[in-house]
């Protein structure tokens, strides 16, 4: 029988660090949308945009799709650095010199041919004055020292990663590695971001609506699949992909299992809310159920004995993380419920005898 536990793995690591990162940088994310918070109607109406997105993205040129996400992850990553640019020296110069090696290595890398003879001149000028201006951003910030936030150091990661997908993304470097790096890059920032917006109410409609949603555009429309097909194909890290452990192979090659950037953030909102909700212990066992619950969805699909068992064509993978999240919260719930009410009739007792 063939099973995975590599991605349930990726799945447990990347939300677990979603969750505990969270805590550290909660205020100054939230400054960054002025302590706002999702109402229930707000939760509903996002659903519903990710619902006409997916339904329309499919008609959508392509290169409008590539010209809006390369856009939106640009900001996300500006906006993330810029919260946190207000860094002492030491972490300046650690945040400068890193980008300034990773650009560096990308001008050897096509020193060396990995860029596409056509691009290969204009790539490596491109990540030499890059490097240089890692550089020139270090020395700066060195000669006039701020607590004050320095949006020279928050354009260094979206000017990277542009310069990475346009030199690379048609390398054997971007698929599956670099893929695979910003797309858990991008999951762990947008459960970090988003989820300052969340409160414990709007996460149950959220995980309700959300679902539905995702049972309706895989079991009846369809859609939802051929969105991830169409936007995959554009070289996007919008999923991330990996070999199944153990290994399964066929004469077509290696099984590559692949898991969507939206299935990481509603983990990832899930298993945050439940620690700020219920503490560590809790969190901790409910994404345990999670990845365990994803792994037996993992199960029924490398198995065509399982999977053509089923009643429908595809499962959508929100479905195996709600159910692994739900159970350990209503035993929660429930074992809060019954404690309160035994203390409360514990303190009738005691009225009674007074």
């Amino acid at each position: 029988m063939n099973f995975d536990i590599l991605l349930p793995i990726i799945l447990f690591v990347v939300t677990f660090a979603a969750m505990f990162l969270g805590k550290k940088v909660d205020l100054k994310l939230r400054a960054t949308v002025e302590e706002r918070e999702f109402k229930t109607r707000d939760t509903i109406l996002l659903v519903a945009m990710i619902a006409v997105a997916v339904s329309i993205v499919v008609f959508v040129p392509s290169m409008a799709i590539l010209a809006l996400f390369l856009f939106s992850y640009s900001s996300l990553l500006f906006t993330v650095s810029y919260a946190f640019s207000d860094m002492r020296a030491k972490r300046v110069s650690f945040y400068c010199f890193s980008f300034g090696v990773a650009s560096a290595l990308a001008a050897l890398a096509g020193f060396i041919g990995v860029i596409d003879t056509g691009l290969r001149f204009f790539g490596i000028i491109a990540f030499v004055c890059f490097t240089s201006l890692s550089l020139f951003a270090l020395i700066y910030a060195k000669r006039r020292p701020s607590e004050k936030r320095k949006w020279y150091l928050a354009a260094l990661s979206p000017a990277l990663f542009l310069l990475l997908f346009a030199f690379f993304s048609n390398t054997f470097v971007w698929f599956p590695y670099l893929l695979d790096v910003f797309g858990i890059i991008f999951a762990l920032l947008i459960v970090l971001y988003l989820n300052t917006l969340f409160t414990w109410k709007t996460v149950f409609i959220f995980a309700g609506f959300l679902t539905g949603m995702d049972m309706v555009l895989v079991w009846l429309t369809g859609t939802m699949v051929q969105a991830a097909e169409h936007i995959s194909g554009l070289g996007l890290p919008v999923l991330v992909a990996f070999p199944t452990l153990p290994i399964i192979s066929s004469t077509s090659g290696i099984l590559i299992m692949r898991l969507g950037l939206g299935d990481f953030f509603f983990a990832g909102i899930l298993s945050s809310q439940t620690l700020k909700h219920f503490g560590k212990k809790t969190a901790l066992v409910s994404l345990l159920i999670i990845c365990f619950s994803f792994g037996l969805f993992e199960l029924i699909l490398l198995n065509k004995s399982l999977s053509d068992a089923l009643p429908v064509p595809a499962l959508p993978a929100t479905l195996p993380i709600l159910l692994g999240w739900l159970p350990a919260v209503a035993l929660k719930i429930f074992a809060e419920r019954k404690r309160t009410s035994k203390r409360t009739s514990d303190d009738s007792v005691q009225m009674v005898a007074l």
